[in-house]
């Protein structure tokens, strides 16, 4: 063999593998498309770093949650972000691993005096019962609430989770958006603005301001250590039966290694191996919640799926442990009678349906402890036994009177449990208020109430046990707007 045909053969072989490894990394390139929260906190600063590491190829494709994981479903992309559980039978056959915490937050228009908001009165503007910025202590001006157009948007339906229980809620938001990014420009232009986003991508616009929540700012140590209530899983989504499922899985490990968690704290966001405990406190988090806005807690899907809990370090599952041991423990020391008397009482529970099971908004009583939970705006100051029972599928406005029914309940033997999207409505007439009798004929003298920072009409009406409709019949309001400091009549001394 010549030297010439040698170093010619030479150079062919050369050429024939670099062209193999050009294939071999064209091989390995992997599609993700899915949430703009998870594409900005997450995957580009961490898909840099794989390439960079030379472990192939990232396509980006980043828009909303449905869009992604109804292609992985489909085979067009290997990987989807979510902020969101799967949702639907054709998501269970995926596999939603959670990466990280990130708080969902409110934004507004930098300039807004409001600074902070309760989740009362989130969940009272997100129903249309709140409309006004000086209803929490800001400017006389209309509150022009976004959202996204997508009910199972990660954002949108995990925020609607927490305030309502259920992640599809209708909520009075006209103002529809693509994805989070565009709502946050929406917002940037918009003095009134307010919608829901994250922190990850929320902290780095300084053309947005993130409002508080019962005065517990967003944070990566009020999120790790859950003070901050509106949290939540930031997950991948793959599918196993992928050709590439080798390459998803090692990606996904490249994600939850050092490294990676560096890139998420950089994002302000929480690797998930360092808030794990925050799973075990879900159900407690949601009680408390829903204890705030007057609603009933989701209690079904667990924030995380089986195996990511087994792939989560021990500190949840320590926690469970002992309160598993602890409860096994007082159930011994009260007996076998005490025990049989307890199943007995949740055979019954688990028999008879709670009352109210079916209302849809909240409720004010002065009569019944029985009545909480109920979700419509139904006021009763009498027995509920003497107007013909529990309510068990009242869905509007239920108004009762000693016991004398005053405002039908819309179509109640309707089985259907949908919820119309929350309107403002114009103020119902109010009944004139009763008329009060002094002793001596002497005129009674009037309780009053000063409205303190926070408060509005619905929330004086309950802390007060009267009729929001005879409230602002008493003090001659045309709408539910009051102001800091007003002096309203709330009753007779």
């Amino acid at each position: 063999m010549s030297l010439r045909f040698a170093r010619l053969f030479t150079a062919t072989l050369i050429g024939l593998s670099a062209s193999a490894t050009v294939l071999a990394a064209a091989g390995t390139q992997l599609v993700w498309r899915g949430d703009i929260t998870t594409a900005r906190g997450v995957v580009t600063d961490v898909a840099k770093a794989w390439e960079k590491s030379g472990k192939g190829k990232i396509e980006l494709q980043p828009f909303n949650t449905a869009s992604g994981i109804d292609a992985v479903v489909k085979g067009s992309a290997d990987l989807a972000g979510s902020a969101r559980p799967a949702v639907g039978a054709a998501e269970q056959s995926l596999t939603f691993t959670p990466v990280a915490w990130d708080a969902l937050v409110m934004v507004t228009y930098p300039s807004n005096p409001v600074s902070n908001i309760s989740l009362k009165q989130l969940h009272e503007i997100y129903m249309g019962h709140i409309t006004n910025w000086k209803e929490l202590g800001g400017n006389d001006a209309p509150i022009n609430l976004y959202a996204v157009a997508s009910p199972a948007d990660g954002v949108e339906y995990s925020l609607r989770r927490l305030l309502f229980g259920r992640g599809n809620q209708p909520v009075a938001a006209p103002r529809l958006y693509v994805n989070v990014a565009k709502l946050e420009e929406g917002v940037t232009l918009d003095k009134q603005g307010l919608g829901a986003s994250t922190l990850a991508g929320a902290s780095s616009n300084r053309k947005v301001k993130i409002l508080s929540i019962d005065g517990v700012a967003p944070s990566m140590s009020t999120v790790s250590s859950g003070t901050y209530p509106l949290y939540t899983e930031l997950y991948l989504v793959t599918n196993d039966s992928s050709p590439k499922a080798a390459e998803v899985k090692e990606f996904i490990s490249f994600v939850t290694s050092s490294k990676g968690s560096s890139l998420l704290r950089s994002h302000s966001l929480v690797p998930y191996a360092d808030g794990a405990a925050l799973a075990a406190k879900d159900a407690s988090r949601r009680a408390a919640i829903a204890s705030a806005v007057g609603t009933r807690a989701n209690a079904g899907q667990p924030m995380t799926t089986p195996a990511a809990v087994a792939a989560a370090p021990a500190a949840a599952a320590a926690v469970a442990a002992k309160e598993t041991a602890l409860a096994k423990a007082q159930a011994a020391s009260k007996g076998a009678k005490a025990a049989k008397t307890t199943k007995g009482t949740v055979a019954a529970t688990a028999a008879e349906p709670p009352k109210f099971a079916r209302v849809v908004a909240g409720v004010s009583t002065s009569a019944h402890m029985s009545f909480v939970g109920v979700h419509a705006e139904a006021f009763t100051m009498s027995d509920n036994a003497k107007i013909g029972g529990r309510f068990a599928k009242v869905r509007a406005d239920a108004v009762t009177v000693r016991g004398k029914p005053v405002a039908k309940a819309a179509d109640a033997s309707e089985k259907s449990t949908t919820v119309a999207t929350p309107k403002v409505a114009e103020a119902k007439p109010a009944p004139k208020p009763a008329k009060v009798v002094a002793k001596a004929g002497k005129p009674a003298a009037s309780r009053t109430y000063k409205v303190a920072a926070g408060d509005t009409l619905y929330s004086i009406a309950k802390k007060n046990a009267i009729d929001v409709n005879t409230l602002r019949a008493m003090n001659g309001l045309k709408d539910n707007n009051v102001r800091l400091g007003q002096v309203l009549k709330v009753g007779a001394r």
